[in-house]
């Protein structure tokens, strides 16, 4: 591979700034790589190669002027339910083809006000809300260490073109694992922020009142060093998002393993048990912890095997537009009709994305189950920040590495170990852990208590340069760009 596809954004970024390279060859290989890895991938589903170009000319007739910006000509990508001014913009819904923005979401702005240059935007479920990424509008998305596995969703076509090598970084958003699950199956690093430290202005689907903090937009990079810059760059009010909060990030540099405090949670506790090969991985990044000096222990926290149903209530509770309503755009689906229609090739839905319009209503129709899940979700919550301390907790990503297309079905529930964490308002940050012996990224969530995200991404460098980081996919590694 090109070695530019292999440094990180902060290390392109400090090339182009001394005039080692150039923005426009920096861009151009990454265009490069996305022509020769996306036709089998279909992780970016729309491109802006034209403009990309010209605007790292500008880049480098900027940094010839003397201009210093901290992603100066750098590419990236855009999850495509981000308002990327000129771009689609459907999340997956056929009803809003066509939709083409005219301004940048705010986390948009503030990566190309830093200097950073969007390739394209790139694939996503349908209104971002399940694991696989596919969709009637693009289509399905294909993981780049084996095309017969998902990708993770919803910001799965980030998670394959910086798994692939063919973006430094992406812009994800997370509801319930979807920056984390992506990272995870493709091989790279993403962080899940704490709520409400970065807006969402200007993504579809938004949420409301609380539920504003459940979804956060982060990054997934394939270096570990990028995550706090970006970071960095991300936070902050913007006036719009209500949900959106000011706290004072500290520093990865200052946080020592010596005497950290390390829990490390093998598994729920419940009915979704983690293959070996997971959990081995986990207890070697415990044991390298624990040799650099960290307070490792190990344990179980009670409530985390209702993970699902504890999202499930508080989200419901948050008292957003429904999810048929979504798919409606504004008018409630009839779900029985559609799903006959799916049956015989006709609706433009997703079979996840009616079957979560389908069962979406449990929680209305079990009120009473569902207020002892928002009680046990408190409870939980005061549980996992004792048990965290001002340490960090390592949790499963997910029970198993990247599964076949289709099989998240057969159980839909597995994808609990990230979603809890999002109605905790926990930062977390993906850390990949190498290969599995079919080749298969393995990793483990870092989570830390709010406001502490420095300390997970402190934690994700310290595993990177002992576990290596981002494996490119070796089957892909003779295709030159």
């Amino acid at each position: 591979m090109n070695p530019l596809l292999l440094e990180s954004a902060v290390a392109l970024a400090d090339r182009i700034r001394r005039g080692a390279v150039s923005s426009e060859e920096v861009v151009e290989a990454h265009i490069g790589r996305v022509g020769q890895v996306n036709p089998e991938l279909n992780a970016v589903v729309a491109e802006r190669f034209a403009e990309a170009r010209v605007e790292a000319r500008a880049a480098d007739l900027a940094r010839a002027r003397g201009e210093d910006r901290p992603l100066l000509g750098v590419p990236c990508t855009i999850k495509e339910c981000f308002a990327l001014t000129g771009m689609p913009n459907t999340s997956g819904l056929v009803a809003r083809r066509g939709l083409r923005p005219d301004a940048d979401a705010t986390a948009v702005r503030r990566l190309r006000a830093a200097g950073a240059i969007p390739l394209g935007v790139t694939n996503v479920s349908e209104l971002c809300m399940w694991m696989e990424t596919s969709n009637r509008v693009y289509g399905r998305t294909n993981n780049p260490y084996d095309p017969s596995r998902i990708v993770g969703g919803s910001s799965g076509g980030e998670g394959a073109i910086v798994g692939a090598g063919a973006s430094p970084f992406g812009l994800g958003s997370d509801i319930g694992g979807s920056i984390r699950m992506p990272a995870f199956f493709n091989g790279v690093f993403g962080h899940k922020p704490t709520g409400g430290l970065v807006p969402g202005t200007g993504q579809f689907p938004q949420p409301a009142d609380g539920a504003l903090r459940y979804l956060t937009t982060g990054p997934i990079t394939r270096r570990a060093e990028d995550l706090m810059p970006l970071l960095r760059l991300l936070a902050g009010p913007d006036r719009e998002d209500a949900g959106s909060r000011a706290f004072d990030l500290g520093a990865p540099g200052d946080v020592r393993l010596e005497g950290l405090s390390v829990v490390s949670v093998e598994d729920d506790g419940g009915t979704t048990p983690v293959t070996p090969e997971l959990r081995e991985a986990q207890e070697r990044a415990a044991s390298w912890l624990s040799a650099r000096g960290a307070r490792v222990r190990r344990a179980r926290i009670e409530g985390l095997e209702r993970g699902i149903e504890i999202w499930s209530a508080m989200l419901d509770a948050a008292e957003g537009p429904s999810f048929r309503s979504m798919l409606g755009r504004g008018v409630d689906i009839d779900v029985g009709r559609e799903l006959l229609r799916w049956v015989v090739r006709r609706s433009p839905h997703t079979l996840p994305a009616l079957g979560l319009a389908l069962v979406e209503q449990l929680p209305k129709r079990l009120p009473g189950r569902a207020r002892r899940a928002l009680v046990e979700g408190q409870a939980l919550g005061r549980r996992v920040i004792e048990a965290i301390g001002d340490g960090v907790m390592l949790y499963p990503s997910y029970a198993e590495a990247a599964p076949r297309h289709v099989t998240p079905l057969f159980p839909p529930t597995r994808w609990a170990y990230t979603a809890i964490l999002n109605v905790l308002e926990l930062p977390v940050t993906q850390v990949p852990l190498g290969l599995s012996r079919s080749g298969l990224p393995l990793g483990v969530q870092v989570a830390a208590t709010p406001g502490r995200d420095h300390v997970t991404i402190a934690v994700a460098i310290a595993l990177e340069r002992a576990f290596g980081g981002w494996v490119p996919p070796p089957r892909l590694a003779d295709r030159q760009s």
